[in-house]
């Protein structure tokens, strides 16, 4: 597969100016300290992957490794005797995070952190956080084995419950409601219960907590789970920022009445209404230019039977985008969209705002910066670009710089057994990730 250098010039000089140097000078110091031939050992990283991927191995040939399920505590139990391996100190915060810590050679410094999670989605892949996880360890084991010490301690984790709702990122950054704590997770366990489950304490979560200036900055690798870099044969994403979520619940109202007897003429189908609608905001985000997206993605009508017509539908809207003004012109324009709908079907839209609301978290320049010198120095191409998934990178925004790198992922398929990203790309991320890393260090 051929691949094309392609570095954002802005991303460098954004960077330039809050570390020592110009951004000429960071990528010839990263330069340098790659062509001493610094690398991770990629076949022992690939052959950690397929070692984890045991645990909660699904026959579809990826894994249900659950957060809060045996096969959850497993795969963990392996991780750590990985990170003991690699002569890291470990423990599990009362948050139930993994922590694998190396000291640094300055005193004073706070840490420079880097990891993921190992949890899934049932019937997920064995790809998603596990690339980010297991690479951080191989980062400090490569250290390890090649005797270098970073000046700032070195902090890998291991987050709990990312794919529940970044619980263990959550914890680790703000406080934790007795609300959801008491949420019930896929695993049939409460967030609280799950907590104990691996190992940590919910009455002491304080305690795990960290705050602005706990942290020198926080890196993550992940595989991109979308279909650019593949698509357009890139090796590297450097991830300019997290988008914002902004969803809706969507009630349309209209007369349920006999299939039979009623003329259409005379109809008043909120399912033809909503119908219209899930058209409308396709078109409608797809007329805008930009990196938007919107997404009907649950719809139910009711009664449900075969022979009523529909008088009232329920749905979602969800919309996407690293711009929350941008999220706002478009939500006006959908609802406007909608009440044109009613009028015309003699039915009624209620849209109403949802708690899960996510706010943009955008990745530091700096570490933009780190990120595409160590991959131009190792001679990868790259491409700036969001996120539109969410990561545990957004919560640790909150306290400290946050840089992420992407890896392509094979056809842009995630959350499934088919999820796959080549040996090589693995190889590739890992590496970034370490110079960024020394980078970060040396800055």
């Amino acid at each position: 597969m051929k691949r094309r250098t392609f570095v954002r010039s802005a991303t460098l000089a954004a960077g330039g100016a809050v570390v020592a140097g110009t951004a000429g000078d960071l990528v010839a110091t990263t330069r340098a300290q790659a062509q001493t031939g610094l690398r991770i050992n990629g076949a022992r990283i690939n052959a950690h992957l397929a070692e984890l991927s045991k645990f909660g191995r699904n026959p579809q040939g990826g894994v249900s490794r659950v957060a809060y399920s045996d096969a959850d505590r497993d795969g963990r139990a392996y991780l750590m005797q990985l990170m003991r391996d690699a002569t890291l100190a470990v423990s599990v915060d009362t948050a139930g995070n993994i922590w694998g810590k190396r000291p640094g050679s300055q005193a004073g410094l706070k840490p420079i952190v880097f990891g993921s999670h190992i949890d899934s989605v049932p019937e997920g892949g064995n790809y998603d956080g596990d690339v980010g996880t297991l690479g951080a360890v191989e980062v400090a084991q490569t250290l390890i084995e090649q005797g270098v010490t970073t000046r700032h301690p070195l902090d890998i984790v291991c987050w709990q419950n990312e794919e529940g709702g970044l619980y263990g990122s959550h914890a680790a950054t703000d406080a934790v409601t007795a609300q959801e704590l008491a949420g019930v997770s896929v695993s049939g366990k409460t967030i609280r219960d799950g907590i104990r489950f691996l190992g940590g304490d919910p009455t002491r979560l304080e305690e795990s907590r960290r705050r602005t200036g706990d942290v020198t900055c926080y890196f993550e690798l992940h595989i991109e789970q979308g279909g650019i870099l593949d698509k357009e044969h890139l090796d590297i994403g450097i991830v300019e920022g997290i988008v914002a979520i902004t969803r809706f619940d969507v009630t349309v109202a209209g007369l349920a009445n006999h299939a039979g007897t009623t003329a259409m003429g005379d109809r008043h189908d909120a399912l033809l209404s909503a119908s219209r609608f899930v058209e409308a905001v396709n078109r409608i985000a797809t007329a805008t230019p930009g990196r938007q997206v919107a997404t009907v993605g649950r719809i139910q009508a009711f009664p449900g039977a075969v022979n009523v017509i529909p008088g009232r539908v329920e749905c979602t809207l969800e919309m996407r985008d690293l711009d929350a003004e941008k999220i706002k012109r478009l939500g006006a324009e959908i609802r406007a969209e909608a009440e044109r709908i009613g009028k015309q079907n003699g039915t009624t839209f209620t849209f109403q705002g949802s708690s899960t609301d996510h706010v943009a978290s955008l990745s530091d320049p700096a570490m933009r910066a780190h990120v595409a010198a160590a991959s131009k120095a190792l001679g990868l191409s790259t491409k700036l670009m969001p996120s539109g998934a969410g990561h545990d990178a957004q919560n640790m925004a909150r306290i400290g710089p946050m840089g992420m790198i992407f890896i392509p992922s094979v056809g842009g398929i995630s959350h499934s057994p088919k999820e796959f990203s080549t040996p090589k790309d693995i190889e590739n991320g890992v590496n970034v990730l370490l110079h960024s890393v020394l980078a970060a260090d040396r800055a």
